[in-house]
């Protein structure tokens, strides 16, 4: 992380970003912790109906989304793809979005037995944001 996260920001709602499936969590500061919320079922424009219904019942504080790169660190068509959702995010809800590099999210949900990956994959991506405030 690079630039410090406000104190006064404190409830998060974060997204493992798919072109099929997004993983959605939900978390705050205080406890560092993550809560899975599903999975949303959409593509395109299709899936910020429910991400709307999300953020209008949590009213998170910020949106954190997992950034894919490859094993070295580069980036690659899905990696532009989510920070793409990340613009859309910030320009449609007016909330900062943090971005975290989410490699193996999803490989450590399955590893773990999650029966929803995608959320399971959100909540890891959560807690390692969360993990990195000081």
């Amino acid at each position: 992380m690079t630039e410090p996260i406000p104190a006064h920001l404190q409830s998060f709602l974060a997204f493992d970003y798919g072109q099929k499936r997004t993983g959605v969590a939900v978390g705050n500061r205080f406890t560092r912790t993550a809560t899975p919320q599903g999975t949303i079922k959409a593509e395109g424009d299709a899936r910020f109906v429910p991400i709307a219904a999300s953020v209008k019942e949590w009213q998170p504080d910020a949106i954190v989304v997992g950034v894919p790169f490859h094993p070295d660190g580069a980036a690659h068509d899905n990696t532009r793809r989510a920070q793409k959702f990340a613009r859309q995010l910030r320009g449609r809800f007016n909330l900062p979005v943090f971005e975290v590099d989410e490699r193996y999210s999803t490989t450590e949900a399955l590893e773990m037995g999650a029966k929803d990956a995608d959320a399971a994959a959100a909540c890891i991506i959560l807690e390692q944001f969360l993990r990195s405030i000081p």
